[in-house]
This record gives C-alpha cells, structure tokens and sequence, in this order.
C-alpha cells in the first residue's frame, strides 16, 4: 500500500509541474487569441488532455519495457522548435494585435502541442517515478495522476494569463501589441535556449 501516498501527491505536483516556463509560453500564444474565457480554457484543457495522453503513452512504453534509453534531449529540442514556430507565428498573425478578435478554434492544434510537451517530459518523470515506486502498474498510476493534476494546473494559469486580453481589461493597441511582441520574443528565445542546450 506505500504507493498510494505518493500518488495521493501526484495531482499536486501535476498542477505545478503546469506551470514550467515552457509550457506557459506555448499556451499562452495559444489562449491569448481569445476574448472569452470558455474558448482559452478550452484550449487549456486539450493542451493538457494531450500532455496527459502522450505522458500515459510514452511513459507506459518506457515502464513495462524498460527501455528508459528511450529518453533522449532531443524530445526537448522539439519543444523548443515548436515555441519558435509558436512565437513567429504569433508575430506574423495580423489578427493578434486586435482586440476582440474571434479565432477560429483550434483545439486540435491546442492538443497536439500538449502531445509534445508530454513526449519531451515523459521520458525524465518515467526515470523519476521508477526510483519511488518500482511496480510498473502503481508507476502508471502515478502518471495518470500526475497528468490530470497538470490539467487542472493549466486550467488555472490559463484563467490568469488570460486576464490582460478580456473585454473588460480593454487593452489599446499599442498596449496589446507591446505584450503581443513580448511574450512572442519570450517564447523564441526560451525556444532557442532549448534546442541550443539539447542538441
């Protein structure tokens, strides 16, 4: 029964693990397009129902295979290419420098972008969970877990992070553009210090 304490814990450090620079700067440029909050939060959540789903996938292949060489930092240079992609897509984008825009969903892309993440760190929790709790079938459990706990997380900072851009807030033009700019820089360089520390 040991197991089940530390699996108790796993959604809570699911939730903070949500909050990691990389993957606020991809769901930003993700949510951010919205005015409303339903539509940002769904893209909150399918980013993380990706994230969990690839997390299950992959961390299963590695835990009842045992192939932890299955792990590589190239995982995270993808994620670093993909916040590139992210951000100059979002500078490029006429449509992000005006407010009460309404974007087509995207909840597709939202997903796959959290399909990435989930591959880039699924293979360091796996080396991780297996050090605490060795059984294959509770390890599994704890990701699962852990998975959620980070939906619920991005949930959260997808409500906060979203504040700035709602009708309410009224941003001018040239405020909106300069955080537009900002958080696009943000997301290409952390992108470029990814895949430069990783390949």
């Amino acid at each position: 029964m040991q197991p089940i304490i530390p699996i108790l814990f796993a959604a809570v450090v699911g939730m903070g693990h949500a909050f990691e620079p990389d993957h606020l700067l991809a769901v930003s440029t993700l949510v951010t397009r919205h005015d409303r909050l339903g539509p940002a939060l769904k893209d909150g959540l399918f980013w993380g129902l990706g994230h969990t789903t690839m997390l299950v996938l992959f961390g299963s292949i590695i835990i009842f295979s045992r192939a932890t060489w299955l792990y590589s930092g190239y995982f995270e240079a993808a994620v670093g290419v993909m916040l590139i992609g992210l951000g100059i897509g979002r500078l490029l984008d006429k449509n992000s420098y005006q407010s009460f825009q309404k974007p087509k969903q995207q909840a597709g892309f939202a997903y796959t972008v959290g399909l990435v993440h989930g591959l880039a760190g699924s293979g360091a929790l796996v080396l991780a969970v297996l050090g605490a709790i060795p059984e294959p079938v509770w390890a599994v459990a704890y990701i699962l877990v852990f998975g959620l706990g980070s939906v619920l997380g991005m949930l959260a900072a997808v409500g906060l992070m979203h504040l700035p851009f709602t009708q309410r807030m009224r941003l001018g033009k040239r405020l909106r553009a300069s955080a537009v700019v900002l958080s696009s820089a943000l997301s290409v360089g952390y992108g470029g210090w990814l895949v430069w520390a990783n390949v």
